[in-house]
């Protein structure tokens, strides 16, 4: 089942909890727009190679289409359809004023240089420019893509129209418009849901333990899981005993320090390097399906999608899951985990901090006028944790799960914008 199907399995669920209008979830189910794009880049060795890219926009009932753009060898027009029909819901549910939107090109960008990179990223940006605008879509850094490339597709754009718009994307670096604090955003939104979602079960009585004893493992440790992993440590005394990359899992039983994890993202960040290449530690390591099943009370999916699924389901311990990556659970993975009462914050709602600070960022720019750090860090904070608590609230108001519950949240916000602004001509 491709990535779109298991997100519009989990979108019918809620709309039959919610009895949602069949015209509506009709028109709520599909992508008001994709474009794909074939272009061709010159390379250093003066030969042409022609690249794929797509954008989607899956709603605008509310506001212009908002998502990143990712450069992975295999970025595919259902991922990317799948990803903008997330962003709908992430937007609505932490109640920005943004569609959805997603774009991706299929490329290995370790496999270009630098000039190489450029070039394809200003050719693409060139050849979506007829759907994308500071007022229609706003692209930002997703998977592969920097504050760099956003520069460069800042820059492209301002070129082709004669100006400078700071608004066309977000996740630029701060001297041409960037905001303070976008880069630990998610993660940060990430470490809000954890700590709320930890008051929450010990409200209900299933945690009984002060943080300094609930450990957490962490799977991903790219820019979400790694600042989830030390604003976690740092920031609520928990003890973060694991955590892994594509190249290997880290395991110390009494925890890293906030020391030890910002030592080991300076290293990766300095020298582009992976965790297997960090020899300083005293840890051992652990694969990354090892990492999943741990015996640990908090468990952050926070790289690929669909990591946890019938096969392990049963085998992960954890008693709350934060969702950092986009789509972690499988829908079967999901029934399992509820039925053994797991309470999973669900990716659109635990990573809605980057699309948060990016709608920040946005603004500063229209408005030229930018925040300090503390000012956004408390603006992100009380958003994370209204989304956070609404949804809670949800969920018992329909007796559901969580993941339901946010997207009846975001479904009717969506909805009833649809039906205000009825159906043109």
């Amino acid at each position: 089942m491709s990535l779109f199907e298991n997100a519009l399995r989990q979108f019918d669920k809620a709309c039959k909890v919610m009895d949602l209008d069949p015209n509506l979830q009709a028109v709520l189910s599909k992508p008001k727009r994709e474009l794909t794009v074939n272009f061709p880049v010159k390379m250093d060795d003066g030969s042409i190679r022609v690249f794929t890219g797509h954008r989607v926009q899956h709603n605008i009932a509310r506001g212009p289409a908002k998502g990143g753009i990712r450069y992975h060898p295999n970025v595919t027009l259902d991922e990317v359809r799948a990803l903008a029909f997330w962003m709908t819901w992430k937007s609505a549910v932490a109640d920005i004023p943004y569609g959805g939107g997603k774009g991706g090109v299929t490329v290995d960008p370790k496999e270009l240089s630098d000039g190489e990179l450029e070039r394809l990223s200003r050719r693409f940006f060139s050849e979506i420019q007829v759907i994308i605008g500071e007022d229609r879509d706003i692209p930002a850094p997703d998977v592969n893509t920097n504050p760099q490339i956003m520069a460069w597709y800042m820059d492209t754009y301002s070129m082709n129209v004669g100006h400078s718009v700071l608004g066309i994307v977000t996740g630029k670096p701060l001297d041409i418009g960037g905001s303070k604090g976008r880069t630990e955003a998610t993660g940060r939104g990430v470490r809000v849901c954890v700590e709320e979602a930890t008051n929450y079960l010990r409200d209900k009585g299933k945690i009984n333990k002060p943080n300094n004893q609930l450990t957490v493992a962490i799977h991903g440790f790219g820019n979400v899981g790694s600042y989830a992993a030390l604003l976690t440590a740092e920031e609520l005394g928990m003890k973060v005993v694991a955590f892994s990359d594509s190249s290997t899992g880290v395991y110390k039983e009494d925890g890293f320090t906030p020391e030890e994890i910002r030592d080991i993202m300076d290293y990766i960040s300095a020298r582009k390097a992976r965790l297997i290449d960090y020899k300083d530690g005293n840890f051992k390591h652990i694969t990354n399906d090892e990492l999943l099943t741990l015996d640990v009370d908090i468990l952050i999916p926070a790289a690929i999608e669909n990591v946890i699924t019938e096969k392990n389901a049963k085998d992960v311990r954890a008693k709350l899951i934060v969702e950092g990556a986009n789509g972690p659970i499988t829908p079967e993975a999901d029934e399992i985990l509820n039925e053994k009462g797991v309470l999973i914050v669900p990716d659109f709602l635990a990573n809605s901090g980057g699309v948060t600070v990016s709608y920040f960022e946005w603004v500063q720019g229209l408005q030229y006028y930018f925040w300090e750090l503390e000012d956004v860090r408390n603006a992100l904070h009380r958003k994370m944790k209204d989304a956070f608590w609404s949804t809670i609230r949800t969920m018992e108001k329909y007796n559901t799960d969580m993941r339901s519950a946010a997207y009846i949240i975001a479904i009717e916000r969506v909805a009833t914008a649809t039906r205000l602004r009825g159906i043109y001509p």
